[in-house]
């Protein structure tokens, strides 16, 4: 596992952004407030986003390309992208979640970025429906043969991954998906 694949869902964001064209810290910041295009899915707070800029430079996934002298607080950064940035965010933004819980904000966080993009999301859709479709074959077995408070567990999951899988199947007709 590379140190790229430890980021937080808020760097793979400021990542993919940054990949999107070079920016500054101060756009990123309205794009992932509460009120923002992006934050309206998961905002992310100003400090976070101002930590993630030299972790993410630190690491070689993006790179300071200019800085703006302004009248009003600190010199303004530039980022943009380096290859090493621009292929760990493709990739990312092509990898299902690997959790059931994941797909309400790592996913929808995924789908947002590449509609932002204009990139087709169908590959992506297919991978999430092929990785969950086994998870949800194991929940039904379990909710046969469960009883008391596990039962209950297990039917919430259930309920859970049925209502998700609906989901990812009314995107289809939109994007083309197969569920089988």
């Amino acid at each position: 596992m590379t140190e790229s694949d430890r980021l937080s869902l808020a760097e793979w964001l400021v990542l993919c952004l940054v990949r999107e064209k070079p920016t500054y810290g101060l756009v990123l910041v309205g794009l992932l407030a509460r009120d923002g295009s992006l934050g309206q899915v998961w905002s992310v707070p100003k400090a976070v986003i101002y930590r993630a800029l030299p972790r993410l430079e630190t690491l070689g996934l993006i790179r300071t390309v200019g800085e703006e002298r302004t009248s009003q607080g600190p010199v303004r950064s530039l980022y943009e992208a380096t290859p090493a940035g621009e292929a760990a965010a493709a990739a990312w933004l092509g990898t299902p979640v690997q959790h059931p819980r994941d797909v309400r904000s790592e996913l929808m966080v995924k789908l947002a970025l590449l509609d932002r993009s204009g990139i087709d999301s169908r590959d992506l859709l297919q991978a999430q429906l092929a990785r969950l479709l086994p998870v949800a074959a194991a929940l039904d077995d379990r909710l046969r043969a469960t009883t008391g408070f596990e039962h209950t567990l297990v039917l919430w999951r259930h309920e859970a991954m049925t209502a998700t899988l609906r989901f990812l199947e009314a995107l289809a007709p939109q994007n083309d998906v197969r569920t089988s």
